[in-house]
């Protein structure tokens, strides 16, 4: 979620407004080049991304398959025309989605001649492993960095709501806080789409990263009668169960598996229940509220009787929901929230390198 405070404190001269366009997008070029050599050296780094991830290795494999590597013109044009200017960027990462720091980057690094990064203490390699593959001391790791010691410059935080709540309070009355708070993916599957199909795209979609962040969808709306409904269900419980065999599930934390058995608890009560060793498919209720389920590979399937039913059905969540998946985008975005980005089934975990991937403005 984006949230400017001192919205009137942008810097308005300097260095930061002297920095053309070509050369900032030469800035971010320089570190897509540099997440090229971090892939290619991702099997030293792996293992210990897999520890603090608690993916397995080869879901640690599957995440960096998302790390962007490569970008048109068009994308990086459009990441530097929204990045806005400033003399010095922060950025504060957290721990959901081990790819991530990339495009927190570049994002910052479109906007500024110096950037300095706080990795998550949790999930700290990837970041260091980019800066270090960068070799340019315009970005700086900053690991013991004290927010209320900032007084300048923009602080670009991800993480939770209350975090970016509690670092807004924090920060000096110079300081631009953006914050990329929490969200949530889901998809629309019309009522052309081929069940099987669709399936298999969003099980992709769920096994990536063990469905944390908010790119992964966790409700999949199905245009059509309870019986389609029902098949969707019991077709990606099938899907999510192959692919559990190329790539297991990883370590559930604690807060996820009391939420999961929470919601499996309610979802077997309510409606209907297909379970595999590293998943759950929920069937709602028709007209049921939508019960969002815990990352790690738990799904909620609910009907709409027409695409138009998207809105009304979402109306409680919308705020929060960042990414949209569907097999008709052309129709759907009428239906979902402007600020979602929209992607195609299957493609949800890899949007283009064209901003945030969180477009939400408050």
């Amino acid at each position: 979620m984006l949230d400017l405070h001192r919205r009137d404190a942008l810097p308005r001269s300097g260095g930061a407004l002297s920095r053309g366009a070509l050369e900032r997008l030469a800035d971010v070029r320089r570190l897509v080049s540099a997440a090229g050599r971090v892939y290619a050296d991702r099997a030293r780094l792996a293992p210990a991304i897999a520890r603090s991830t608690g993916l397995t290795p080869e879901g640690v494999e599957l995440g960096f398959a998302s790390l962007e590597r490569e970008a048109t013109d068009t994308e990086l044009e459009a990441l530097v025309a929204r990045a806005g200017h400033a003399e010095r960027v922060h950025v504060i990462l957290s721990a959901n989605v081990f790819v991530a720091p990339l495009r927190a980057l570049a994002v910052a690094r479109a906007a500024a001649p110096r950037v300095t990064v706080r990795p998550s203490p949790r999930d700290p390699a990837l970041t260091r492993a980019l800066v270090e593959a960068t070799g340019e001391d315009a970005v700086a790791l900053a690991e013991d960095r004290d927010v209320a010691a900032i007084d300048a410059g923009e602080l670009h935080v991800y993480g939770s709501d209350e975090t970016i709540a509690t670092i807004r309070a924090d920060v000096g009355p110079g300081v631009v806080v953006r914050g990329h708070g929490s969200g949530l993916g889901l998809a629309v599957v019309s009522g052309g789409a081929d069940v099987e199909s669709a399936a298999e795209a969003i099980a992709g979609d769920v096994v990536a990263f063990d469905q944390r962040g908010c790119l992964s969808p966790r409700v999949v709306l199905v245009e059509g009668d309870e019986g389609r409904g029902a098949a969707l269900a019991r077709t990606l419980h099938d899907r999510l169960a192959a692919w559990s065999r190329r790539v297991p599930r990883g370590a559930l934390t604690d807060d996820e598996r009391v939420d999961a058995v929470r919601w499996r608890g309610a979802l077997a009560f309510a409606g209907s229940l297909w379970s595999g060793p590293d998943h759950e498919v929920a069937l709602a209720p028709r007209a049921a509220p939508l019960a969002i389920p815990p990352a790690g590979r738990h799904v909620l399937v609910s009907m709409v009787p027409r695409l138009d039913g998207v809105a009304p059905a979402i109306a409680a969540v919308a705020r929060f929901v960042v990414a949209v998946g569907t097999d008709d985008v052309a129709r759907v975005s009428a239906f979902v929230p402007p600020h979602a980005r929209l992607s195609a089934l299957g493609r949800m975990q890899r949007p283009p390198l064209d901003g945030p991937v969180d477009r939400r403005a408050v």
